[in-house]
Parts: structure tokens; C-alpha cells; sequence
């Protein structure tokens, strides 16, 4: 058997020679002096070579232990000449599995379920946040720690729930490989719990400037939306109320819409409140509706369809829009953590109750606090009539809608924007069993 002592007093001669092991291991030395590893063995009746490496890049022991990994190959009927060859090939396979090209295969795969700027919005945040740190590396090189890093960056800059979401989306692609045989783990699963908790919520985040709201509702009709999302934003605007209730409407609670005293009866069992006040006996929601929220309910009824909510969702017409449509809008629109839908009803409030007071009346903040069906906390006014003051919230709902939309574009106009990026149709987020 060879020794190191041996190997490193081996000169070179005028003709090749070999240096034998054990078990038809060799180091073969060149008349250049270079040395080189080599075992011979028989498969199929025949006598092959396994090359193993330069010496003394490929040591003694490292030899030996490539000569008895080879041996366990030919025993098990397999040439290890082969083997050998198959395995180089799938590691440069391997390499080439980088995690970009799989994320964008899965994107194309999936693109299909989603709307289209969901779909967007999927591939635009993984090429901000994802692809120029870890996209050139092969799937087998991605471990906890390093989604764990890509992710930390995200929550550097304040973005809790977008890394939250980046985390699913690196899973999702994960699922897919390992379905495909590309992978065998997800190292992003576990991921999760490591990552920084949601922040409590709190006040709804919202803008109570005026010019602030109407620059932000002109930024928000630039969006490529579709024409059923950009209505919907645009109504519950004009009217204040909560999401949950805009999404719940139907066409049958609306009144006089081509009347002179239009009006949204919303159902006290849609209300927020308890059972007692869902039971309540004239307990409805009255939202008297100015002239620009029916122009918006006119092209909705134009575009939804015959069906019998007001804002359905896009794939399946007798569910109501997606919770999260609004607030996707908002944040495309650059507003994310500065507005959301149910903001509205807080900037309502704020802007109408200090016009009151320059130019309303005594008792406007009481009707404002009736505009936005707060539940009252005193038994008497429990009872109080819930249609009263409906010439006056008429009025405060007219000057609303005139003070916010004066500089708008016309719902008609949004229509043609939605036609001019190509959207039509109505338009709603993908479903939670999609959404990466």
C-alpha cells in the first residue's frame, strides 16, 4: 500500500509509471511529473478506468475514499464510470435551476388564475426585492438563512406585511419546484416565525386634507385598475360607509335612483353593531346619495352586469369584490400605509365636522355622527329615529361629494381610461387559495 512519503519521493522517469494501492487504486506519474489517480475495474466483462483527480489536489485518503464509494457502485450493478458522468451532469443541471428562472416559470404557470395587475404586482416585488439578491442562485443553495436575510431587508424599511407576503410568495415557488422534482425542501416554510410580528393595529391609517384626499382620488383613477374597482373606491368615497357594506350591496337597497331623493338603504342586519342592534326594529343604514354617487352606480349597473350584488367579484358574479381589492388599489397608488377604504369614513368626519363649523349649523356634528350610522351608547338615543334630519344629510352629503369630486374625471371617463390599458370586464384580487 501507498504511503504520503512514498508518493512525494515518486520523480519522474523517461516513461509514465504507476504506483498500485490496494484494491486497483494507482497514482499514475508522467514523465512531466504529473501524478494522477486512477482505478481500474471490470463491468460487463469489460476493463475500464475511473479517473479520480490530481495528486496532491485529491490526497491519499480522499482517494481511497472515492475508490470505496465507486466499489459500493459496482456492487450494487452499477458502473461507476457512469455514475460518475450522470452525477456532474445533474450538478450542472442543479446550477442552472436558478431561483429566478423557476420563480418566473411559476409566475407564467399561475398568471392565468390571477387578475392581471395582481399578477403584476406579484413579479414586480419579486424583481425589487427578491431576484437581485438571491435570483442567480441554484434552488439546492437556498437555505433558511439566506431567505431569512432576503427578507430582513424588507422589514429594514418598515415593510412588516410585504415581507410577510415575499415569504409566501418564495414558499410558493418552493411548492412548485418540489412538485416538479426540483427541489426536495422549501427552506422558506419555517421561515415564518422568525420574522417580525405584525404591528398592532390601531387607527386607520387615513388623509384628512382636503387637497391631500383629491390629489390622492386623482392618483388613484391613473391606476390601471378595472372599471369595477375603480368605481367601487370612488363610491365608498362619496358615501363613507364601511368596506364590509360597500361590498355586501345590492342592486334591491337602493331607491329612487332616477328619482330627486336617491337613496342607499343598507339593512340594519349589514350594520356593524350587536345582535340587538341587527334586530333592531327600523334599525336600517339611510345614506342619502348625492348626484356623483349615482353617476357611479349608473356605470356599474352598466358594466357589472344583470347580476344581483352591485360589486361583484370578477370570477364569480354572486360573490361579493374581494376584501383586499380597495386597499391593493390605494397601494398601487402609492398610498400604502397612509390610507386605507375604511379611512374614509375618518376623513369624512374630520373634514365635514370642521366645515360645520364655519359654515353649518349648531346640531351638523350630531347629523355627521348619523351620516356614519355610529351606534349610540345612551338608551334614548337608542331609540332615536334613524331617517331623521334626511333633508340635512342630504345637503352635507351633496357638499361632500361636491368638495371631493369637483376635479375628478366623470365615471364615464374611467370606463375609457380602463378600455385605454386594455382592462375590461370587472376586476377583483385572486383567491386566498392563489394569492402567493
Amino acid at each position: 500500500m501507498l504511503s504520503d512519503a512514498k508518493i512525494r519521493a515518486a520523480a519522474p522517469r523517461e516513461k509514465p509509471y504507476k504506483l498500485f494501492d490496494a484494491h486497483q487504486l494507482y497514482l499514475a506519474v508522467s514523465p512531466a511529473g504529473g501524478r494522477h489517480w486512477r482505478w481500474k475495474y471490470r463491468f460487463d466483462g469489460r476493463e475500464k478506468l475511473l479517473s479520480i483527480g490530481a495528486y496532491p489536489l485529491i490526497s491519499l485518503a480522499a482517494a481511497r475514499e472515492q475508490r470505496d464509494e465507486a466499489r459500493r457502485l459496482l456492487s450494487a450493478g452499477l458502473d461507476p464510470g457512469v455514475a460518475r458522468k450522470l452525477r456532474k451532469q445533474a450538478n450542472i443541471e442543479a446550477s442552472r435551476l436558478t431561483f429566478e428562472k423557476v420563480a418566473r416559470e411559476w409566475h407564467d404557470i399561475n398568471a392565468s388564475q390571477w387578475a392581471k395587475v395582481h399578477a403584476a404586482d406579484i413579479l414586480r416585488s419579486l424583481e425589487r426585492d427578491v431576484f437581485p439578491k438571491i435570483g442567480s442562485l441554484p434552488l439546492r443553495d437556498l437555505t433558511p438563512p439566506v431567505i431569512l436575510q432576503v427578507l430582513r431587508s424588507i422589514e429594514d424599511r418598515s415593510a412588516i406585511e410585504t415581507a410577510r407576503r415575499t415569504r409566501q410568495r418564495i414558499s410558493a415557488v418552493f411548492s412548485y419546484a418540489i412538485a416538479g422534482g426540483l427541489a426536495d425542501h422549501d427552506p422558506a416554510e419555517k421561515v415564518g416565525a422568525a420574522l417580525k410580528p405584525m404591528p398592532r393595529k390601531g387607527r386607520q391609517p387615513a388623509i384628512t386634507n382636503i387637497v391631500a384626499l383629491r390629489k390622492m382620488l386623482a392618483a388613484v383613477d391613473e391606476d390601471p385598475a378595472r372599471p369595477v374597482t375603480r368605481l367601487a373606491l370612488r363610491f365608498i368615497a362619496l358615501t363613507a360607509v364601511r368596506p364590509s357594506e360597500l361590498r355586501g350591496a345590492v342592486w334591491d337597497e337602493f331607491e329612487e335612483l332616477d328619482g330627486k331623493a336617491p337613496l342607499w338603504r343598507i339593512p340594519a342586519s349589514r350594520m356593524k353593531g350587536t345582535l340587538d342592534r341587527k334586530d333592531e326594529l327600523d334599525g336600517d343604514h339611510l345614506v342619502p346619495l348625492a348626484p356623483q354617487s349615482v353617476a357611479v352606480l349608473r356605470e356599474v349597473r352598466r358594466i357589472s352586469g344583470g347580476g344581483k350584488l352591485v360589486f361583484p367579484n370578477a370570477r364569480h358574479s354572486h360573490r361579493p369584490m374581494s376584501e383586499n381589492a380597495l386597499g391593493y388599489l390605494l397601494n398601487r397608488a402609492g398610498y400604502h400605509g397612509r390610507h386605507v377604504p375604511h379611512g374614509f369614513r375618518a376623513v369624512f368626519s374630520t373634514i365635514m365636522n370642521e366645515w360645520a363649523q364655519r359654515h353649518g349649523r349648531p346640531d351638523d356634528r350630531a347629523v355627521i355622527d348619523l351620516m356614519l350610522a355610529h351606534v349610540p351608547t345612551n338608551k334614548v338615543e337608542k331609540a332615536y329615529n334613524r331617517a331623521a334630519y334626511m333633508p340635512r344629510r342630504r345637503e352635507l352629503a351633496n357638499a361632500w361629494a361636491d368638495m371631493i369630486a369637483a376635479d375628478l374625471v366623470a365615471p364615464t371617463e374611467l370606463i375609457q381610461l380602463s378600455r385605454r390599458h386594455n382592462i375590461r370586464g370587472i376586476d377583483d384580487m385572486p383567491r386566498r387559495a392563489v394569492r402567493a
